[in-house]
């Protein structure tokens, strides 16, 4: 195990005012009535517009969450973006949350750490070591996703599976005599799926400059389905073996499981292949869509506020990204 004496003191979440519904989605998209909903399972996804950027978006949720618990920027000594896109190239879009909450003269470092869908999970287990060790008080991570703005329309399953928003978490050292914990983290990535799941251009290797309207396809999402769930469901179970074996645990002891929110037919079968019970599974997807890094804190989030978790609750948070990563965190809330 690699325990850490650190809590999560509060959360946030915010969805852009536009909402998109399957069967909107299945005029544009141009296929039968219901088809959208029978392939995703999503039913309303949100999508950023106007002044709704990433870094918008993402110190909505920031201030949310310094609400939730009751402190303000001034507490906060780190602000990391755990985000799968970027609202620019450079700089960092940590930078521009700190702007967009009014703190720009504020000098709280502030960085991005990418891992994809992971990227939540990642920066939580990364930078938790650093404030149990004592490096930072308490730090504030930000997923904040616009998938809206990379859909390749001609994909249709993948267009209409993915909505925009934003979580965030802060953590800081738990207190004596809390039973709050980081218990243990796994991350684990088989490149032979690298290109299942992918934005070919807009890096070094085909710069923004070589776009051409006529043929916009490498600069868009690209995910073969199939091909990433059949991989994900042959590695997860060994995956999450692994997991429970280094802790002592068995699926029954997790108060909820909170996955990365795929597609709901995906989740169903992922359910059912690591055993996990309907009433522990958190699923936020029919009023989300998959938003990316965000959709792991926003199920963290919706699941405090149900109060489907209490303090002191084992809680495992599962999921897989591009790379083709697969990813777990289990945290005694």
């Amino acid at each position: 195990m690699q325990l850490r004496r650190v809590r999560i003191a509060g959360t946030g979440k915010y969805l852009p005012e536009q909402e998109v519904t399957d069967e909107e989605l299945d005029r544009r998209l141009d296929v039968p009535a219901g088809w959208v909903s029978k392939a995703t399972g999503v039913g309303v996804r949100h999508y950023a517009s106007g002044e709704e950027t990433s870094s918008f978006m993402g110190a909505r949720a920031a201030e949310a969450a310094l609400a939730d618990a009751g402190l303000q920027f001034s507490d906060i000594d780190c602000l990391v973006c755990t985000s799968g896109t970027k609202e620019q190239p450079l700089p960092s879009t940590a930078v521009f949350i700190q702007q967009a909450m009014g703190q720009q003269d504020s000098g709280v470092p502030a960085f991005d750490m990418d891992a994809t869908c992971l990227s939540f999970l990642n920066g939580l287990d990364v930078i938790s070591y650093m404030v149990d060790a004592g490096r930072y008080q308490r730090v504030l991570l930000v997923a904040t996703e616009i998938a809206s703005a990379g859909l390749n329309w001609s994909d249709k399953e993948s267009a209409a599976l993915f909505g925009d928003g934003a979580a965030a978490v802060i953590i800081e050292r738990s207190p004596e005599g809390s039973s709050s914990q980081i218990v243990h983290a796994s991350l684990q990535t088989y490149s032979r799926g690298a290109r299942f799941s992918e934005i070919a251009g807009g890096g070094t290797r085909l710069h923004a400059s070589n776009y051409k309207a006529d043929q916009p396809e490498p600069y868009l999402f690209h995910m073969d389905g199939q091909a990433i769930f059949r991989m994900a469901s042959r590695l997860l179970p060994g995956f999450i073996g692994d997991m429970l074996q280094a802790t002592g645990n068995r699926m029954e002891d997790f108060q909820l499981v909170i996955p990365h929110q795929g597609s709901a037919m995906a989740m169903r079968l992922i359910r059912k292949k690591l055993g996990i019970a309907e009433d522990r599974f958190m699923d936020i997807t029919r009023n989300h869509g998959n938003t990316i890094a965000a959709s792991i804190p926003m199920g963290l989030h919706e699941a405090i506020k149900q109060q489907r978790i209490q303090r002191g609750d084992r809680v495992l948070m599962i999921g897989t990204a591009a790379g083709l990563s697969l990813g777990g965190l289990i945290f005694d809330y």
